[in-house]
């Protein structure tokens, strides 16, 4: 057993409590990832996934309960930006992350800076622009050679690819992706989906990625986690990941939703009973 990147434990997270629109985001989850795992969760709509992400990332702070561990460091009341040097994020947004107007260089030059003190330049050293270089080359989509070309110049599989080159350069503990090629078209998906998969395995980067595509569950990570109601009710690994078919995961969803018709039934048949 390797070391654990990232220790979730017992976290809890309530939107609007007290309100008429109380909803249990979070319900006491507990998830542990070793250093190197690349895990993929899944689950219906408003099955807590993203909140999940954002709650290691801090940008769900403060938790109502429980406790996020990251390589050892307890970061549970540490602000978004100061967990920032420990994690790196991929949003389902091309455009989330980067700015139109500066260039490829100019990104990856802030991205060399990731967890360093702030500073405003752009510019990138001569053997950081070359390590840049052959980070962008191993991206096989041309870009080698445009490093001075704005990032608003460029299509949507381009700019993730890159955001997600960005989100690694300085390695991260935990890497955090979220639906990160749900916007993109099929084609440029795949090659985001590429980029991924070289970049997690090349490197050993410890993976959280949260998707709607079952056949990404099935195809990518070494674990599948499914959601539901803010609580982890499938965990996958080992032999059972590398045996998991599709099938399998649209039965465990029927599953869900059949508990979910039964839970729907049962509160309406309360409410004729005592309205």
């Amino acid at each position: 057993m390797g070391k654990a990147a990232l220790e979730v434990t017992g976290a809890s997270h309530t939107f609007h409590s007290g309100g008429s629109n109380e909803l249990l985001a979070l319900n006491d989850v507990n998830l542990s990832l070793e250093a190197g795992s690349f895990v993929v969760v899944i689950g219906l709509n408003g099955s807590g996934k993203s909140t999940l992400l954002n709650a290691i990332a801090g940008a769900l702070y403060p938790l109502d309960r429980g406790k996020i561990c990251i390589a050892g460091k307890d970061v549970t009341r540490w602000p978004e930006h100061r967990r920032a040097g420990l994690i790196g994020r991929v949003f389902q947004n091309p455009f989330t992350g980067s700015a139109e107007e500066l260039t490829i260089a100019q990104h990856l030059a802030l991205a060399a800076r990731r967890g360093r003190r702030a500073d405003f330049r752009l510019a990138l050293d001569k053997s950081t622009r070359e390590a840049s270089e052959a980070r962008v080359l191993g991206l096989s989509m041309g870009l080698e050679d445009r490093l001075e070309t704005p990032m608003g110049a460029l299509s949507g599989g381009q700019r993730q690819a890159l955001t997600l080159l960005m989100a690694t350069m300085v390695r991260p503990t935990v890497l955090l992706l979220d639906e990160h090629t749900a916007a993109l078209d099929p084609r440029s998906a795949e090659q985001v989906l590429r980029v991924t998969q070289e970049l997690v395995t090349r490197e050993l980067l410890t993976t959280l990625m949260v998707t709607h595509s079952l056949q990404q569950a099935v195809r990518l990570g070494d674990r599948v986690i499914m959601m539901h109601r803010g609580r982890v009710v499938h965990d996958i690994s080992g032999a059972r990941k590398r045996r998991l078919r599709v099938d399998d995961l649209l039965d465990y969803l029927d599953e869900v939703r059949s508990a979910e018709m039964l839970d729907e039934s049962a509160a309406e048949m309360l409410r004729r009973m005592y309205v």
